[in-house]
Order: structure tokens, then C-alpha cells, then sequence
């Protein structure tokens, strides 16, 4: 027994020898006896002998045992018959003979051309023998080359997806409300996968930065200056100015006391106290009156002194230097205040927790939108033509963008795969996979030398006469 069949299991050999050579043939040891190797478990070299391949051994077994027995059978007619010839069995026997002697030089050609394959013939350093495991990793190249060239070329590539039609496909597969179901839990599932790996706390910084650069960068000034524009010129402003009256007039009223307080509290110390007090109730009387009439007159002056102030204002903001350069500056006070990055810093939290829950609802309007995006979109895939080729345009193109770029690294992978692959396991793997055929190649060969053979010694005959 030598190395490699230990490497295999353990071996049981067959037929003529108990070798552990793959070949059949008369010989014994290493030679083309009918002995294999057998056994299962893990094969080096990324290999793993399942059953189906034990199977398929015994199989290449059971046909290289016919094989020599046939060998041996065509070598036994030979003797039989050569030594009949010599005894005057009669014209008969150098028929027979010459039909055996050439059947056994086509099946010891056959053998030697079929374990030449896999590995040296008798043990021999025979040239250009035992090709699959020194040539293994030039297969591997060439297999490489034959699928980037015939198989990853652009041209091979755009007919085969346009032949498929995958728009109408599709289509026609989307448009099941079914299909929509599964396509929406599935991109359902992968969006609460990706918001469940994402830390929060870096996303919250990509945010953060995100929104203060942005915001840092565009000037809000002359934007503000036109919203308040458009405003103003619809009068869109009085509400606010209204509101602003009530709630002024109503305060006035209840704090009545407080202003006059207020108003006698500033008075000089050497005025009478009855003077303060008639003073502030005049100017507690005169600010009601005021506010009154503002809040009940439309066209107060008061109030077209506000629109005169507010469209001053909104030019200013467009225009005015000074004016847009303290509003950046306030802007920017306001952007690094801690509450204000806090704030920015939580909406992810906020957006991240509504996201997540939508998803997981299968009611949710998220979801539902999805579901009803996707159906339409079928329907429309399934019966608009030029959707439809719009579609396997960008899928041909993205196929072909993908196959042009990387087809190196797609056919590396056959090659790194191959040449990572232990020579004698790979040797035993494909022999076990196309062994059994094989050797029907050494059974038809010694059919057919042997009729050759006939063929060749009736001529002769025929000639000679």
C-alpha cells in the first residue's frame, strides 16, 4: 500500500493484483491491476468523498474489472489459439489468433492512453503521463480563459438576459399580490437588519456633522428676506400681529395694577404721591386705549408702521450687508449652542425608532406604500413594453459593466480554486466522475482492434493467395 492510498482510506484491491494503481491490466503492484483505493471521509485539497462518490468509485471499479477481464479473456483466446495454429488446428485458428493479438494491443494502447490520464503508467516517468495532476493547475488557467471568453463577454452576456426577457418576467412576478408580500417583508427584514448593525452613536455624529456643515455653509438670510417677503405682500403677517394684540390687551388688563406700579415706582422722589398716581393711571389708561385701538382697528397707523418695519426688514435681509452678516452670526451661535446639537443628535434616534417600528407593522402605512408601489410597479412591467426595455437595459448594462470589470476576479476564482486543490485528490475526484466512461474507451478498443485485427489478417490472406 503506498501514499496515496493511505491518504484515501483504506485500500481493497481487485482483480488480478491487490495494487493500488487505478489502471486494469495484467499486472500486479503498481501496474494496471484492477486494485483502487477506497475509503470515505474528508479529502485534502477542499475535497470531500461523499457517499455518491464512493458510489461512483465502486462503479469505475466494477468497469475496469470487465475491462481486464476482457484483456484477460482476448490474451487467454491468443494463447489458446497460437498454440492451436502450431498444432494444425486448420486456417480457422490464425483468424481467431490475429483477432486476439490485435484486440490485446488495442486494449493495452487504451489502457495506457486512460491511466496516462491520471497518472504514470506502471510507476514510470513516462513524458506526458499523469496529466490531470501535473497539469492541473494549467487546466485550471485554461478553464479560467474559457469562461471569461465564452461565457463573461459582453456580447454573450446582453444576449442570453435579453433572451430572457427579465422585464416582462419581472413584471409578471411582481404583479402577485403574494410576490409583493414576500418582496416587502424581505426589504422589510434587510432595512431592520442594516438600522440594528448602525451604532447610534456614530450615526448621530455623521448626522450632527452633516446637518451643521449644511446649515453653516448656506446663507438662511436672503431666503428668510423673501419668505418674509411673500408673507408680508399676502398679509399673511396680521394674524400674528392680531394675536400679538390680544394677548397684549387681555395681559394689560389683568395686570392693570402691576403697570401703574410700575409707572409710580419711576417717578422722582420729590413728587407728590397722589401726582404718581394720577400719572400712572394715565399711562396705564392711554397704553389700554392704545392696544384697543390697534387690536380693533385694521388700519391702525400702528400696524402700517408693523408691514412698513417688516418689508423694510425682508429688503434688508436680501440686500443690506450688515444686516445678512448678523444673522449668520447669530446662526452660527445658535448651531453650537449644546441644545441645539442635542436636538440634531436625537432626531436620528427619533427617525431610527419610527423607521423600525413601521417596518416591523405589517399595516403600517410604510409598509403598504411599499406593498402598493410594488404591485403597481408589475403591472405596469408586465404590460408596457418600453418599461420593460428600459428595465433589461439597465440590468444588461449593469451585468455587462459587472462581467467587463471584474471578469479577472470572476475567472480567479476558477483558477485560485483549482490550483488550491490537492493533485491527487483532484486526480481521484474527476476519475471517480468520468472513470466509469472511460473505460468503455478500453472495451470498445479491444472490440475494435480485435475486428481491425481481422480485418487486417483476412486482406492478407486474401492478397496472399
Amino acid at each position: 500500500m503506498d501514499h496515496r492510498t493511505k491518504a484515501a482510506g483504506p485500500a481493497t484491491g481487485t482483480g488480478t493484483g491487490a495494487g493500488t494503481g487505478a489502471g486494469a491490466g495484467p499486472g500486479a503492484g503498481r501496474g494496471p491491476g484492477a486494485g483502487l483505493g477506497t475509503g470515505s471521509g474528508n479529502g485534502t485539497g477542499g475535497f470531500v468523498f461523499s457517499e455518491a462518490d464512493e458510489e461512483r468509485r465502486r462503479g469505475v471499479r466494477r468497469m475496469k474489472t470487465t475491462a481486464t477481464g476482457l484483456l484477460m479473456l482476448v490474451a487467454l483466446v491468443y494463447v489458446l489459439t497460437t498454440w492451436a495454429e502450431h498444432a494444425g488446428a486448420g486456417a480457422w485458428a490464425g483468424y481467431v489468433r490475429a483477432a486476439a493479438e490485435a484486440g490485446m494491443v488495442g486494449a493495452l494502447a487504451d489502457w495506457f492512453a486512460v491511466t496516462a490520464l491520471f497518472r504514470r503508467p506502471l510507476g514510470l516517468p513516462i513524458p506526458h503521463t499523469a496529466i490531470i495532476p501535473t497539469k492541473k493547475d494549467q487546466l485550471g488557467v485554461s478553464l479560467g480563459e474559457f469562461v471569461g471568453e465564452n461565457f463573461l463577454s459582453p456580447d454573450v452576456v446582453r444576449t442570453r438576459l435579453h433572451a430572457l426577457g427579465i422585464g416582462g418576467r419581472l413584471g409578471s412576478w411582481l404583479a402577485e399580490p403574494a410576490h409583493a408580500d414576500r418582496v416587502t417583508a424581505e426589504l422589510a427584514t434587510a432595512l431592520r437588519g442594516a438600522l440594528t448593525v448602525l451604532r447610534d452613536s456614530d450615526v448621530q455624529a455623521v448626522v450632527g456633522e452633516a446637518i451643521t456643515r449644511r446649515a453653516e455653509t448656506a446663507e438662511i438670510a436672503p431666503g428668510i428676506g423673501k419668505t418674509l417677503e411673500r408673507v408680508v405682500a399676502d398679509g399673511g403677517h396680521r394674524r400674528v400681529v392680531d394675536l400679538v394684540c390680544v394677548k397684549a390687551h387681555d395681559w394689560l388688563v389683568t395686570h392693570g395694577d402691576s403697570v401703574m406700579g410700575a409707572v409710580q415706582g419711576g417717578a422722582p422722589g420729590w413728587t407728590p404721591r397722589f401726582v404718581d398716581r394720577k400719572v400712572g393711571e394715565r399711562v396705564y389708561k392711554e397704553l389700554l386705549r392704545f392696544l384697543t385701538e390697534m387690536r380693533d382697528m385694521p388700519e391702525h397707523p400702528a400696524r402700517g408702521a408693523v408691514d412698513r418695519f417688516l418689508t423694510d426688514f425682508a429688503a434688508d435681509l436680501q440686500s443690506d450687508t450688515d444686516t445678512r452678516a448678523r444673522v449668520e452670526r447669530l446662526k452660527s451661535e445658535i448651531l453650537q449652542r449644546g441644545e441645539v446639537q442635542d436636538v440634531i443628535a436625537s432626531a436620528w434616534t427619533a427617525i431610527r425608532a419610527m423607521i423600525i417600528s413601521a417596518a416591523e407593522d405589517e399595516h403600517s402605512e410604510l409598509r403598504l406604500r411599499v406593498r402598493s408601489s410594488l404591485l403597481s410597479l408589475g403591472a405596469r412591467l408586465a404590460t408596457d413594453g418600453r418599461l420593460q426595455d428600459k428595465v433589461e437595459g439597465w440590468t444588461e448594462g449593469a451585468m455587462v459593466y459587472v462581467v467587463t470589470t471584474y471578469r479577472t476576479e470572476i475567472t480567479s476564482l476558477i483558477t485560485d480554486t483549482v490550483a488550491g486543490w490537492d493533485a491527487e485528490h483532484t486526480s481521484r475526484k474527476i476519475e471517480a466522475h468520468i472513470g466509469r466512461d472511460l473505460q468503455f474507451i478500453r472495451i470498445n478498443g479491444t472490440v475494435v482492434g480485435a475486428l481491425a485485427g481481422l480485418l487486417i489478417y483476412t486482406v492478407s490472406q486474401a492478397l496472399g493467395a
